[in-house]
């Protein structure tokens, strides 16, 4: 077992380290990769851990039953939301909405007018902010942009442009067959289609130049 546990170890500490490689030199000094620590954490994951720090998080288990391909295309997908600057970012607005409504109600005790309506202003705003980060074409527009930017990334790092369409497609699928959760599913089934859009936009343009020979239909 212990002999297991440090085979295990060593190959998730191996992982973490090609990944490394696969950043952009401008994001090494600040993204960091670590290994997922939650309970049932996401596939691949990014958050903001100090000011100028990000640490991607990946559940490995998960991580490794996928093909060396899709791993890449998913990490660069994540990369572009780090770049992109969509990346989960301290959860204040939940603290506001409390302080907010619990001002309301103490204001609405003492009947002090002008407090009640500041309290009610920042219950408001939070209120807003929290719909907009969770909003579920909000979410999914930026994903699709974080695919763009993964395409991107991956010729940057020697894919040809079929072979990373074809790569993301592949993982695309794989997590749409893999996800029990409905609307999740439905979120990777619209990047999916969007990405097939895109493919099919580069493919006329190559072919426009009289390379498109490589791309398929996914």
């Amino acid at each position: 077992m212990t002999s297991y546990a440090a085979s295990n170890a060593r190959a998730e500490m191996g992982e973490l380290r090609r990944l490394k490689t696969l950043l952009p030199p401008e994001l090494q000094s600040w993204v960091t990769i670590e290994v997922a620590t939650s309970v049932n954490p996401t596939l691949i994951t990014s958050e903001e851990i100090g000011r100028d720090e990000v640490e991607i998080q990946i559940d490995m288990p998960k991580w490794d039953r996928l093909a060396l391909d899709q791993r890449n295309l998913l990490f660069w997908h994540e990369v572009g939301r780090v770049q992109a600057d969509t990346i989960p970012r301290d959860g204040w607005e939940m603290a506001a909405l409390a302080i907010g409504l619990g001002g309301a109600v103490g204001e609405l005790w003492v009947q002090d007018g002008l407090l009640l309506i500041l309290a009610a202003g920042l219950s408001g705003f939070a209120g807003w902010r929290l719909y907009n980060k969770n909003n579920g074409e909000k979410v999914t527009r930026e994903a699709i942009e974080a695919d763009e930017r993964a395409i991107s990334l991956a010729t940057r790092f020697g894919y040809t442009l079929p072979n990373a369409y074809k790569s993301l497609a592949s993982a695309l699928k794989t997590l749409i067959e893999q996800t029990p959760k409905k609307q999740v599913r439905l979120r990777y089934d619209a990047r999916l289609n969007a990405l097939k859009k895109s493919a099919a936009k580069a493919k006329e343009r190559m072919q426009q130049r009289g390379s498109a020979g490589e791309f398929q239909s996914y």
